[in-house]
């Protein structure tokens, strides 16, 4: 059982109880950095790309793992139900097409995503080829069509509200062997037209876009 006690560590506390503590205050610093890791789907600033680089570990080894554990963080499951076989809902498609921004060796990715609205929310799926073998990578609804500076900012349930699930929908998935990746995530929340566009990026290079998909409205 859990017994709350003060956070006031004095100068001759026991140094396994202070260094206790101070791991117990990595988690919320932990999840800080990572929101804004995963905000950066843009831009090229040095100090973006910085960051990045320091948190791509962080983000490599807790993305597509500790996310599902935690309530509403839900970033993907590949055995989910896929979105164009829900049941009474709305289904709408879009086929993936590279962007200049995509990193070398990726020239042969092509797949799918699917986005439903039915009575359980939002679930969207995507299913890509020509991915690098065992490599993570992510994608998230976009709020613009892939045109208009390849999808533009996220979509998000409440504009200017927190860049996490559940106000933002994120997909995280590793390639398989052949350098397939497939998963589905769910909201309880439908997006509407809101969401025109999905984009898929390496999860430890969010700059690099590597391809984008319209939905079909």
């Amino acid at each position: 059982m859990y017994h709350r006690t003060s956070t006031h560590l004095s100068p001759s506390a026991p140094g396994s109880l202070r260094r206790r503590r101070c791991r117990a205050a990595l988690g919320p610093a932990l999840i800080t950095a990572l929101a804004a890791f995963l905000t950066g789907c843009g831009g090229g600033s040095s100090d973006h790309a910085a960051a990045e680089a320091d948190l791509s570990a962080s983000a490599s080894a807790h993305v597509s793992d500790g996310m599902d554990d935690m309530p509403g963080m839900a970033m993907g499951n590949p055995s989910a139900t896929p979105a164009y076989k829900m049941t009474g809902a709305a289904v709408v498609e879009g086929t993936f097409k590279l962007l200049d921004t995509r990193p070398p060796g990726l020239d042969g990715v092509k797949g799918t995503a699917w986005l439903a609205q039915g009575p359980k929310g939002t679930t969207v799926t995507v299913k890509l080829t020509g991915l690098k073998p065992g490599v993570s990578y992510m994608a998230h609804l976009h709020a613009q069509q892939c045109s208009a500076d390849n999808g533009g900012e996220h979509f998000q349930f409440d504009k200017g509200g927190s860049t996490m699930p559940p106000n933002e929908v994120h997909l995280a998935f590793d390639a398989d062997k052949k350098g397939t990746g497939t998963t589905t995530v769910n909201n309880d929340r439908k997006t509407g037209k809101g969401a025109v566009a999905i984009v898929v990026h390496p999860s430890d290079a969010l700059d690099n876009r590597i391809a984008c998909a319209d939905f079909a409205f």
